[in-house]
C-alpha cells in the first residue's frame, strides 16, 4: 500500500497534484449539489473542500516546506490559468448583453444596479472604519474578501486576489502585514450567510411592503394582454397607391417604416405566393399580416381594405428550436422582429447561457440564443433562415480566436497605467485584461471576422472548469491558515459584517424600486439575483414565480453587474492599498 500512501503524501509529484485536485473538485462539486434548506451552494463548495484539505495537510505535517498541500508555484499557475479561462468565458457570455443593456429599456434597472453595487462598497467602507483597525494595512484587503463573499461574486475574488499579489510585489509593508493571511479566508467566512441573506432580504421586503404574489402575477399578465404588438392582425388590401408602382414589397415596407408580410396575392384571378422581391402592382388583392397597432397606417399607405375569404392552406404546425447565428440580428428586440404578427410564428421560449426565459418583446437577441418556434412548417423555415440557424457552424469551438483573445487580454492586462497619487503603476492584470477583451470580441468581433462564439454547453464547460481549478487552488492555499483566521483572528466579525453588506442594500433598493419606480416584485427578485450575480437566488425566485419576470430581470442587469463587481474589487485594492 506504499504506492497509495505515496500518491497522497509525495507533494512534489505530478500524480499527487492531479489526484489532489481531482478529489477536491469531485467531492466539492458533488456536495455543492446537495441542498440545505432548499439552497445549494453550487461550485463554491469546492472552495470549502479545498480549505479542509489544506488544513488537514498542514495539521498532519505532510505539507510542502511552504506549508501547503501542493507546491505553491504549481497552485499559483493553476489558479491563474483557471481564473483567465473563467473570466474570459464570462466576458464572451455577457458581452452582447453588456453593451445593449445601456440602450432604452434596460437603462433604469441598470442604473439601479449601479446604485446597489455602490451601496455594497459604501457599506463595506463604513463598517471597515467603524469596527476594524484602519492602521493595520491587512484589514482593508481582507474586507474586500468579505465584500466578494457577501455578494457571492467569485470573479471579483479572483480579480482582487490577483491585483493584491501585484500590489504586494511593489509594497513590502503590505506583504509583511498580510503574512499568511488570505482574502479567500474572509470570502469563505462571508459567503454562506451571503446566500441566505439575499433570500431572506427579498422575502423580508415582500412582507414589509405587504406585497401579494397573486396581484403581482396578475399585473404582469395585464401588461402582456394590453400590448397591441403581441396581437397579430390579418387583412386584405386592394393596392391603389400609384406612387408605389415599380417598387418591390421590401422597398415598400422600408419606405413606410412599418413591418408587414404579404403572404399571398390575387392577381388577375390567380393566387400567387409573394416575397420581398414581388413588385407592387395596382389592383392586387394583398393578404397582409402585421402588428395590430400598425394596421391603420399600413392600410392608409397601401390602399383600401376589403373583406375577402382566402382558402386556408394545409400547412402542418411544427415546433422547432432554431439558433440565432446572423450578426445582423444581434441587438434587435423580439418586438422589433414581429415574429408573431408578421412571420406567423410564436416564439414561446428561448435559452441563453443555460437559462430558459420568456421571449419578452423588450429583450434583445444575442448570437447563440436558442429560440423555441411554433407555427406552420414553411413559416418556421423562413424564420430559421432569417435568424441564421447555422447550427453546424457553431457546433465546432473556435479555439484559435479564443486563445487569440486571451493573448490580447493578457497583453492589455500587462500595460502599466499611472495615476496621480499612486506611487506604483496600475495594471488591469490577468482578470481585468481578458475580461475587457472578451467583452469587446463578443460584441464587435464579427466585424473583423473574429467570431469566438461557442455553444452554450461548451462555454459553460470551459467556464466551470476554470472556476473549479481556481477555487480548488484558492481553497487549498487558504486552508493552511483558515482555522487561525476564523477562530483566533476576525473570522466571526467577517461573518456578521458580510451579512450586513449583503442585506442592507437589498432592503434599501427594495423600498426604492417598489415605491419610487413601481417595479414588479418578481422582476425585483430577478433584478436582485442579477445584481448580486447569484444563481441560487435566481433559482429560488423562479420557483416562486409562475412567470418569467425573474429571468428577465436577471438577464437585464447581470452583464453590467458582473463587470462592476470585478472592476470594483480591483479598484479598491489598487487605489486604497498601493
Amino acid at each position: 500500500m506504499d504506492w497509495l500512501s505515496s500518491l497522497f503524501t509525495n507533494w512534489g509529484a505530478s500524480s499527487h497534484i492531479v489526484a489532489l485536485y481531482a478529489i477536491v473538485i469531485a467531492v466539492g462539486y458533488i456536495l455543492g449539489k446537495v441542498k440545505f434548506g432548499g439552497i445549494a451552494l453550487g461550485s463554491t463548495f469546492v472552495l470549502f473542500v479545498g480549505i479542509i484539505v489544506g488544513h488537514v495537510y498542514n495539521v498532519m505535517g505532510i505539507a510542502s516546506p511552504e506549508g501547503y498541500a501542493c507546491p505553491l508555484s504549481t497552485m499559483n499557475f493553476i489558479q491563474d490559468f483557471g481564473l483567465v479561462l473563467f473570466v474570459y468565458c464570462i466576458g464572451l457570455s455577457v458581452g452582447p448583453g453588456f453593451f445593449s443593456s445601456f440602450k432604452e429599456g434596460g437603462v433604469k434597472m441598470n442604473l439601479l444596479a449601479i446604485v446597489v453595487v455602490l451601496l455594497n462598497v459604501g457599506i463595506m467602507f463604513g463598517l471597515y472604519y467603524l469596527f476594524f483597525d484602519t492602521e493595520n494595512p491587512k484589514n482593508l484587503p481582507m474586507m474586500v474578501g468579505v465584500l466578494c463573499g457577501a455578494v457571492t461574486n467569485t470573479p471579483g475574488l479572483g480579480a482582487a486576489n490577483e491585483t493584491l499579489a501585484e500590489v504586494m510585489s511593489h509594497n513590502d509593508g503590505l506583504q509583511v502585514a498580510m503574512g499568511e493571511s488570505s482574502i479567500a479566508s474572509a470570502y469563505a467566512c462571508a459567503y454562506p450567510l451571503g446566500v441566505l441573506g439575499m433570500i431572506g432580504a427579498v422575502i423580508l421586503t415582500r412582507y414589509l411592503l405587504k406585497i401579494s404574489l397573486k396581484e403581482e402575477d396578475e399585473a404582469i399578465q395585464r401588461e402582456k394582454d394590453a400590448n397591441p404588438h403581441a396581437r397579430p392582425h390579418q387583412m386584405t388590401i386592394v393596392a391603389s397607391n400609384k406612387s408605389l408602382v415599380g417598387k418591390n414589397l421590401f422597398e415598400v415596407s422600408q419606405f413606410l417604416g412599418r413591418n408587414f408580410v404579404c403572404t399571398r396575392i390575387e392577381r388577375n384571378g390567380q393566387i400567387i405566393r409573394s416575397n420581398n422581391d414581388t413588385p407592387f402592382t395596382l389592383g392586387d388583392k394583398m393578404r397582409i399580416v402585421c402588428a395590430a397597432d400598425d394596421a391603420e397606417a399600413i392600410t392608409a399607405f397601401l390602399g383600401d381594405q376589403i373583406e375577402m375569404e382566402w382558402d386556408e392552406e394545409n400547412s402542418p404546425v411544427v415546433s422547432r428550436r432554431i439558433i440565432v447565428t446572423k450578426p445582423a440580428i444581434e441587438g434587435k428586440t423580439f418586438g422589433e422582429m414581429h415574429f408573431n404578427s408578421i412571420h406567423g410564428v410564436y416564439v414561446t421560449r428561448f435559452t441563453r447561457s443555460g437559462i430558459e426565459m420568456f421571449a419578452d418583446r423588450h429583450l434583445k437577441m444575442q448570437i447563440g440564443d436558442r429560440l423555441r418556434v411554433v407555427g406552420p412548417e414553411e413559416n418556421v423555415k423562413n424564420v430559421a433562415d432569417l435568424v441564421g440557424n447555422q447550427v453546424k457552424r457553431l457546433d465546432y469551438p473556435n479555439i484559435a480566436p479564443i486563445f487569440i483573445g486571451i493573448l490580447l487580454g493578457i497583453a492589455l492586462g500587462s500595460i502599466p497605467f499611472k495615476f496621480p497619487g499612486i506611487p506604483n503603476p496600475v495594471k488591469l492584470g490577468i482578470a481585468g485584461g481578458p475580461l475587457i477583451v472578451a467583452l469587446l470580441i463578443a460584441r464587435f468581433g464579427y466585424k473583423v471576422h473574429l467570431v469566438s462564439y461557442t455553444t452554450t454547453s461548451a462555454n459553460m464547460f470551459v467556464r466551470e472548469l476554470g472556476l473549479l481549478l481556481f477555487l480548488a487552488s484558492v481553497g487549498m492555499k487558504a486552508g493552511a491558515h483558515f482555522w487561525e483566521t476564523l477562530i483566533q483572528g476576525d473570522g466571526v466579525k467577517y461573518v456578521w459584517v458580510g451579512f450586513l453588506i449583503t442585506v442592507i442594500p437589498i432592503l434599501i433598493m427594495g423600498l426604492v424600486a417598489r415605491l419610487r419606480y413601481k417595479l414588479n416584485y418578481f422582476t425585483f427578485m430577478g433584478f436582485t439575483a442579477g445584481t448580486y450575480t447569484d444563481p441560487p437566488l435566481l433559482a429560488f425566485s423562479s420557483e416562486m414565480a409562475s412567470n418569467d419576470a425573474p429571468a428577465v430581470g436577471y438577464s437585464t442587469v447581470y452583464p453590467l453587474s458582473m463587470f462592476l463587481r470585478i472592476l470594483s474589487a480591483q479598484l479598491i485594492i489598487l487605489f486604497c492599498c498601493s
